[in-house]
């Protein structure tokens, strides 16, 4: 019966395409719409979780000041010393590793290319904290880092720009005015999720940043590895507490030092970006209730061009439950196909922005599932009334109809 039942609906359907696909339009939207937000929304979210993981996992960032600036129109904090460095390695439990960091800019010269980059100037702790393949050549060692010895890793922007796909290690380049020997090339990282190419960057032995470079020996970021083992807020408070006591910072003022925890931006950053898709996906599911009121309205429209055809069957002995099924169903294969044409559409639009967003493309299967029982469920819930009043007419009433 429910075999006979959907083939009547479906003829029903092909005798109006045209009507039947307008009708299913809001379905159709609607589907598309919420599968669309949420895939590219957990897309975005695992972007920006592998960026952050790429940065190192477990990690406390260490900067002067109370902000990413220093905030407010006092004097600029004391930068952080060498000493300070060597007190958090050897006195807080917990820390696997500390790298300084010392920044500068420069413009890279070779041969007849430059190119203006980021030198970061940092110790051989910086790749045990935020491991970072080599895409070839070699670390410097710990002699060349004593030593100050003026030899580079560069990043994959920094190559290309100057090299145009040639080989990088081994060559000698000009840093401003000091020359570099190039050990060693980074593997690819690309953009990050909070701005700037991390690829753009020539990695030295912070000695030799501070003596060329900088002229001192201050330090203005500190890269803290926090075993698995500990919790980083209780790493964090204690490294809090020693650097107060070593920046003579007193009881009642507020530090002169900020200590982010990338654990905590990736869930804040994840946690925004899931609330976001949460949002936009209701917005869009609204198009699903405005498709189930388009059904109702072309279903009521049926019953009404339909009423001799119901009261002939009704006549020859068919029952009300099965005029209530054969509309039910019908409206239930209209919002099944508006949920699939959905469907479909979705993954061209998503197949089609995720190139543009930089994000990877994945299939969520849940979601989608989930979007087409949505759709049947809509064709039950708006369908039902329809059918119901086609099943509750009087036989002699609708075979006067005319």
């Amino acid at each position: 019966m429910l075999g006979t039942t959907l083939l009547l609906a479906l003829r029903s359907i092909r005798r109006h395409l045209l009507r039947s696909f307008l009708t299913i339009l809001g379905i159709v939207i609607g589907v598309g719409a919420v599968v669309t937000m949420v895939t590219l929304g957990k897309a975005t979210t695992a972007a920006v979780q592998s960026q952050i993981a790429a940065l190192g996992t477990n990690i406390l960032q260490i900067r002067p000041g109370q902000g990413f600036g220093r905030g407010g129109g006092g004097p600029r904090p004391p930068d952080f010393t060498p000493e300070d460095v060597t007190a958090i390695a050897t006195q807080i439990a917990g820390v696997t590793a500390v790298a300084p960091q010392a920044q500068a800019t420069a413009t890279a010269i070779y041969e007849g290319a430059n190119w203006s980059t980021t030198i970061n100037g940092t110790t051989l702790a910086y790749f045990q904290v935020q491991p970072w393949p080599l895409a070839s050549g070699r670390y410097w060692t710990p002699a060349e880092e004593q030593a100050g010895k003026a030899v580079c890793i560069i990043g994959n922007t920094v190559k290309q720009n100057l090299f145009r796909g040639g080989e990088a290690v081994g060559q000698r380049f000009r840093l401003g005015d000091v020359s570099c020997d190039i050990i060693g090339t980074l593997s690819t990282r690309g953009q990050a999720g909070f701005g700037g190419d991390q690829d753009d960057v020539v990695i030295m032995p912070i000695k030799t940043v501070q003596r060329r470079f900088t002229g001192t020996r201050d330090i203005r970021l500190m890269l803290v590895g926090v075993d698995q083992r500990y919790a980083t807020a209780g790493v964090q408070s204690a490294i809090t507490d020693l650097l107060r006591e070593r920046r003579t910072i007193t009881d009642g003022r507020d530090d002169n030092f900020n200590i982010f925890d990338t654990k905590q931006i990736s869930d804040t950053l994840t946690g925004t970006t899931t609330a976001l898709t949460r949002i936009v996906a209701a917005v869009a599911a609204i198009s699903l209730v405005v498709g189930g009121i388009g059904i109702m309205n072309i279903m009521l429209v049926s019953v009404t061009e339909r009423t001799r055809e119901i009261g002939i069957r009704l006549a020859i002995g068919a029952v009300a439950h099965e005029v209530l099924l054969q509309f039910l169903v019908e409206a239930v294969v209209l919002s099944c196909l508006g949920g699939l044409v959905g469907l479909v559409l979705a993954q061209a639009v998503i197949a089609g922005l995720t190139p543009l967003l930089d994000v990877p493309w994945t299939f969520d299967a849940r979601i989608n599932i989930v979007a087409f029982a949505i759709s049947a469920v809509i064709g039950v819930v708006f369908g039902y009334f329809p059918a119901r009043r086609a099943a509750a007419l009087n036989p002699i009433d609708a075979l006067r109809h005319e």
